[in-house]
């Protein structure tokens, strides 16, 4: 499978929320069971740094993969991941330009480990003006 590219825009600041589906040829949902998830958004493929990792626990404030979609309802056998950044995390976010992300789901653990690349590409930072005090 090639991985899918999706370009998209973080408005600093703000919550992002979005819920993508991982379905086979025919159109079928991925069974998810069993696989964890994680995105990095990097300066630059190959940057030894990153601005931002996403995993499959999610953070005290939300901030990460939710394998049960966006609105945590949907099964594992439902194909559906939920990617969140809480508007806290977003407002630490700074970058000029464009940076580069993907999206993968595994399973299991060493040489043995199973990885799927869903998705990949471009992702902008929209620099906010108003700030919370």
């Amino acid at each position: 499978m090639i991985a899918g590219k999706y370009d998209f825009t973080i408005e600093q600041g703000t919550t992002i929320d979005f819920q993508i589906q991982y379905t086979d040829c025919d159109s079928a949902p991925v069974d998810l069971t069993d696989y964890e998830s994680r995105m990095q958004i990097r300066p630059f493929i190959g940057s030894p740094t990153s601005y931002i990792t996403l995993s499959s626990s999610l953070s005290s404030c939300g901030t990460g993969i939710n394998m049960s979609g966006s609105n945590s309802l949907n099964p594992p056998t439902s194909g559906t991941l939920g990617v969140y950044i809480s508007a806290v995390s977003s407002s630490n976010l700074n970058w000029d330009g464009k940076a580069s992300y993907d999206l993968e789901i595994y399973s299991g653990s060493g040489d043995c480990q199973y990885v799927v690349r869903l998705l990949q590409g471009k992702v902008k930072l929209s620099k906010e003006i108003t700030t919370a005090p």
